[in-house]
């Protein structure tokens, strides 16, 4: 199923949008040496949402859902991935393989005690998500992706568009040693802070927001780490064996003005699901969360809902 959002459909639910996260128990959970800093929301017993953020994020691209999936009963979990915040930062670039973040994964779904879980995630961490529903769909109850394409569908795009090429410079850029830190460190990180700027819906970024993202690419280690999935990416890529086909329930939900990623993307994604429900927004960018937070809380409670 496909549906486009238009920008003046009513279609806002009674979800309160939290402009502050809830207070949280931090903790870090995972593998040893590879641990994820953790925010921790909800009962130990209730269903369990974990949230994947991506690149150059943190853990508070979801303040505006936690407060809504906690008052819908789920516990929510919010890690800063491999590298990111205060998790580890392991040294070697092939830890940042996207198979073994996949793991990291798992493992804090294990530390925290269950078997199964909605997985959410969004560029990278949503990248992370494609890879953990094509190899542990039964451990999945429910699959949300927002501008993050299945990786056999990125792929096929990359090497067939030279439009698409040229949209991923960047990531071609990151491949050098120690001249893309020294880039992105300038005026005070403004090649990050621009990107986001130049790419989201005006005004979809607020100061906490922007204080949160200064506080993380400034901690020792973060930036290169961060870097790291991208050096990965091309250096260690596993392979994705057979058709690559996600059994679990998933939806994909879309910000058409994404100017890195194209629609067609998401179209060849949602093809690669058994079950699969794909939602655009036309007025929307890659940054959805805040681009439509209230918007993105109602999907997931009527994604997930569906699938407990």
């Amino acid at each position: 199923m496909t549906t486009n959002a238009q920008p003046d459909a009513n279609t806002q639910s009674e979800i309160i949008s939290a402009k502050q996260a809830p207070s949280a128990s931090i903790q870090q959970l995972g593998r040893h040496g590879r641990q994820l800093e953790t925010r921790c929301y909800g009962d130990a017993d209730a269903p369990l949402v974990i949230l994947l953020h991506g690149f150059p994020e943190c853990w508070a691209t979801w303040r505006e859902q936690i407060e809504p999936l906690l008052s819908a009963g789920y516990r929510v979990l919010v890690p800063n991935m491999l590298g990111y915040g205060h998790s580890d930062k392991p040294k070697r670039i092939a830890d940042y393989r996207m198979d073994m973040i996949c793991d990291d994964v798992r493992a804090v779904m294990r530390d925290a005690g269950a078997s199964r879980c909605h997985l959410v995630g969004h560029d990278w961490g949503g990248a992370i998500a494609w890879w953990f529903g094509i190899h542990y769909s039964d451990e999945l109850l429910s699959l949300s992706i927002l501008n993050a394409p299945h990786p056999r569908a990125f792929l096929s795009q990359l090497r067939s568009s030279p439009q698409q090429l040229l949209k991923s410079w960047y990531i071609f850029f990151f491949q050098l040693p120690w001249l893309p830190e020294w880039a992105i460190r300038l005026g005070n990180y403004r090649m990050l802070a621009n990107a986001i700027k130049n790419t989201s819906t005006p005004g979809a970024y607020q100061p906490q927001d922007w204080q949160q993202l200064n506080e993380h690419w400034r901690i020792p280690g973060a930036l290169t780490a961060s870097l790291n999935y991208y050096r990965a990416m091309l250096r260690h890529r596993p392979k994705i064996s057979g058709k690559a086909i996600v059994s679990a329930p998933t939806q994909i939900l879309w910000g058409e003005k994404d100017l890195a990623l194209t629609l067609a993307m998401a179209q060849n994604s949602q093809q690669r699901t058994d079950n699969g429900r794909l939602i655009t927004y036309p007025d929307a960018t890659h940054w959805l969360a805040h681009d439509k937070p209230d918007e993105v809380s109602e999907r997931l409670l009527e994604w997930l809902s569906l699938h407990n």
